[in-house]
């Protein structure tokens, strides 16, 4: 099985880019192997529709996003299956939130979307370009990570740790990157 870590975000604006950050912490900083499934990572940014044909290349997908939820708290996470969306998301959030949603649901349409889970967090809104993450989403990312662990164990991964590295600093370190 072909399965996708896939981070939504924009990295310019503080905690929206969470998703970005976690994928590519956890690529970073961890090995991982399996006998029989493969994994890929992809900053997906704030490409939603652009996405489609790459996700329709996998059999398995994982969506890492900042997610609107009338329950939730800053920092909040979340972690469902997008066949069964928990009432209080309402997917209100930012632009990239939004497209994500139609993005997966026009995948739905013509039957190309891969089973997909969703780990998301509630982000503080923040007006002003930064990559300084709010204490609430760098205490709620490493729930977020230890969820995607749990997670891929069950799939059948095994992984180890390589790099000692924290969100915050991938995100500092994110527009130093040549792409």
């Amino acid at each position: 099985m072909k399965v996708l870590i896939l981070g939504i975000g924009n990295v310019m604006f503080s905690d929206e880019g969470v998703g970005v950050h976690l994928c590519r912490l956890v690529e970073q900083k961890y090995a991982f192997s399996s006998s029989e499934h493969t994994l890929d990572f992809i900053d997906g940014g704030t490409l939603a529709q652009r996405l489609i044909p790459v996700i329709a290349e996998y059999d398995y997908l994982i969506v890492l996003d900042c997610v609107d939820a009338d329950d939730g708290e800053i920092g909040d996470v979340y972690f469902f299956d997008f066949e069964s969306v928990p009432s209080s998301i309402t997917w209100q959030g930012s632009a990239h939130e939004v497209e994500m949603l139609q993005t997966l649901t026009m995948m739905d349409m013509v039957g190309d979307r891969p089973p997909t889970k969703v780990i998301g967090i509630v982000p503080e809104v923040v007006d002003d370009t930064t990559l300084e993450m709010t204490q609430a989403v760098l205490k709620g990312s490493s729930v977020m990570e230890s969820v995607l662990l749990k997670h891929l164990v069950e799939l059948g991964f095994t992984y180890e740790q390589i790099a000692t590295l924290t969100i915050q600093e991938v995100a500092n370190a994110s527009c130093l990157e040549e792409r």
